[in-house]
């Protein structure tokens, strides 16, 4: 180091201690500085440690005493909430209690605890002071509160039924014959899991309400397909709910026992209250149409099945006693069926998803039941049902109701099969058909096929009918015009109508006779619109281009929404609904050339070929099978018109009316009738002529 950067240090530190010097605070601001140190110390907040009082600790012993449950051997009471455990054996109360990773005793917990674990320890203290709290709340139900959550399976060979400790309740089940689309993929058919189908019951005492769903069961397996869920609360005092699931069957018998619950519940206790809510979840491709058919259903006992709104919030308040309640969708059930009844007052609520929740791609609604039934505390049954768990089938519904004994259950009424007069058509005609083809192992697109010949033979005495007046007033066309211009204008309107009426006699044409055999056959049409999307035998199966003849044959899609165009017509193209459509153009066209008084009517021509174009529209979004049967039947329709026009001649039938020209006439009662009738309008017309003469 030289001379220079020694010189430079020197000076620098000369620099800095006058720097100091000058810059230190006066004795009086020392003072003053400690003063104000010394006032923000006093001031400050001092730490908080809480713990358990001696009084605390004597309440603690009393709850657990009282509420605990007892060890095998009767030595010991224990209390469990969470991470809280707390022991009475004899006289002496101990307990342990985990904490943000740390374990305290009650010791510990009893006594003032460094600043270091403040925190931790004030939480523990604040565990204990809950356990203690939700035991007096439940009191004899307090040792059920806390537990592990885990599953019993029962199954068959149909499907596969988990049950929860938590509430003891179905938390699961699975169709395992059929599978379900979710989401752009093919999971396994669930109708519900989880906190989707959220059951309770709710027993009461004098002051307090416990509700099963906020304990922890204890399984008790009985036998490959019986599970009891228990809680046991002394040796010979319990609470449980028995589920049996039936041997190839959707059936699962359950059956809420008891032993001795009257030193629990007093005897007064008369009702027990019911609750059910669940989420429908979706299941299909077809959106909007399993909306439409998805809700909640209720039958009265010993009367009428009904149901809440499918495309609208609703609530009903039902003060009549029920039989069953089912949360329904598209093409499966859950159907909670009383051996004896709920009691009114019931309140039924079903509310559609937001469509723009995130929920809403996979549920379509949430469903609410609040009920009562009755109960008795010293009785071991206090109440029974039967869960159903199946697919809409409408010969396994009907099966089921009968099982139950003389009362029809009606449970095929979750079908939705049209009003009174259709669903007789498809029940007594058409689904014991569809039946039988369906037992000649074809694919269904045949079975269809098949379906709508048959229907076509059953109606064909009425088509002829009406073909063969349209034939009829076809040929007479020419005869029609000339009456019109020999008797033109209003003045001969009578006269211009009773020629027509003895040419149509002639001729024995009726210009109405067309028209009732079509109304005849509206009613099969009708059914078939309510049968195809309800039959859940089209789910998932596949003919041509359709993957499934239940769900629309999309064969475009786009993502943009279009107002109005979108809600209606859907944001896809259905090749079946087009191809109806096409061949829905060509029969009306050949109907208005078979009819020519239409093209005389403004804008009748148009509006006949608008109706395909609205068909269009409204079936685009319905079942691939629902748009190939009328499809089928448009095209057999159009058959028949030229096999009956090869038939029907006209040379043959103005032979005929020569040869009824020739025959004396005796005339009907509704001709004379008519004729009368005319003449006293044209003797009328004469006498009002006369007066304004």
């Amino acid at each position: 180091m030289d001379r220079n950067t020694i010189l430079g240090l020197v000076l620098m530190g000369v620099v800095i201690f006058a720097f100091s010097w000058l810059n230190s605070p006066s004795e009086e601001e020392l003072k003053a500085t400690a003063e104000t140190q010394t006032e923000q110390k006093e001031s400050a907040p001092v730490a908080v440690v809480d713990s358990l009082s001696a009084t605390e600790l004597a309440e603690i012993k009393t709850i657990v005493a009282q509420y605990g449950k007892k060890s095998d051997d009767g030595v010991a009471t224990t209390l469990r909430h969470g991470d809280v455990v707390l022991t009475l054996a004899g006289d002496e109360l101990a307990g342990t209690v985990k904490a943000g990773g740390k374990e305290f005793s009650l010791d510990d917990l009893a006594k003032p605890a460094a600043d270091s674990v403040r925190l931790v320890f004030n939480s523990a203290v604040k565990a204990v002071r809950l356990a203690v709290g939700e035991a007096s709340k439940y009191s004899d139900f307090a040792r059920f509160v806390s537990g592990d959550s885990t599953t019993v399976r029962l199954q068959n060979d149909l499907v596969a039924v988990d049950l929860s400790t938590k509430g003891g309740v179905v938390s699961r089940v699975e169709l395992k014959k059929y599978t379900a689309y979710s989401e752009g993929k093919t999971v396994p058919a669930v109708l519900f899991e989880n906190e989707n189908n959220a059951y309770s019951f709710i027993l009461n005492n004098d002051t307090q309400r416990f509700d099963t769903h906020d304990f922890y069961f204890t399984p008790v397996v009985e036998n490959d397909s019986t599970v009891l869920m228990k809680l046991q609360f002394e040796s010979n005092v319990s609470f449980g709910i028995r589920y049996t699931l039936k041997k190839d069957s959707y059936m699962v018998k359950m059956d809420v026992v008891q032993e001795n619950m009257n030193t629990v519940i007093p005897t007064n206790i008369a009702t027990m209250d019911f609750e059910w809510r669940g989420r429908l979840q979706r299941h299909e491709r077809g959106e909007m149409f399993e909306e439409r058919n998805s809700g909640l259903y209720y039958k009265y006992n010993g009367g009428d099945t009904d149901y809440l709104s499918e495309t609208s919030d609703d609530e009903e308040e039902i003060a009549d006693k029920l039989k069953w309640i089912g949360f329904k969708d598209q093409f499966f059930s859950t159907v909670l069926i009383a051996d004896s009844y709920f009691l009114g007052t019931s309140n039924l609520r079903s509310i559609p998803v937001d469509k723009d929740s995130p929920d809403y791609k996979k549920y379509m609604k949430d469903l609410e039941v609040v009920s009562s039934l009755e109960y008795s505390s010293s009785n071991p049954t206090a109440a029974s049902f039967t869960f159903v768990f199946c697919p809409n089938e409408y010969s396994l519904l009907d099966t089921y109701s009968e099982a139950f004994g003389d009362d029809d259950l009606e449970l095929t009424r979750l079908i939705p099969l049209g009003w009174k007069m259709f669903r007789w058509i498809n029940t007594g005609i058409i689904i014991p058909v569809f039946n039988f083809l369906g037992t000649l192992d074809l694919n269904y697109g045949i079975i269809i096929l098949l379906l709508t010949i048959f229907i076509k033979v059953i109606l064909f005495p009425l088509t002829y009918k009406s073909y063969s007046s349209q034939a009829k007033m076809r040929f007479l066309a020419p005869d029609i015009k000339a009456i019109n211009e020999k008797y033109p204008g209003q003045d001969n309107a009578l006269k211009r109508n009773q020629k027509m009426m003895e040419l149509y006699n002639l001729a024995g044409a009726n210009p109405m006779s067309g028209c009732l055999p079509m109304l005849l056959q509206m009613p099969i049409l009708i059914a078939m619109f309510s049968f195809f999307p309800s039959c859940i035998e089209l789910r998932g199966e596949p003919f041509l281009w359709a993957e499934d003849l239940s769900a629309p044959d999309v064969i475009w899609s786009w993502d943009v929404h279009i107002p109005i165009i979108s809600t209606f017509f859907g944001n896809h193209l259905s090749l079946f609904c087009l191809l109806m459509t096409a061949v829905n153009i060509v029969y009306t066209y050949l109907n208005m050339q078979a009819n020519p008084s239409n093209n005389s009517m403004p804008g009748m021509k148009w509006m006949m070929y608008l109706m395909p174009v609205m068909f269009l529209v409204f079936f685009n979004n319905y079942a691939a099978g629902l748009s190939y049967y009328y499809f089928l039947s448009l095209l057999i329709t159009i058959g028949q018109t030229y096999a009956f026009r090869f038939f029907l001649k006209e040379d043959k039938m103005r032979a005929r009316m020569a040869e009824r020209a020739k025959k004396p006439k005796k005339k009907s009662g509704f001709m004379a009738r008519l004729e009368e009738a005319q003449r006293q309008a044209q003797a009328a017309q004469r006498a009002q002529q006369q007066r304004k003469k």
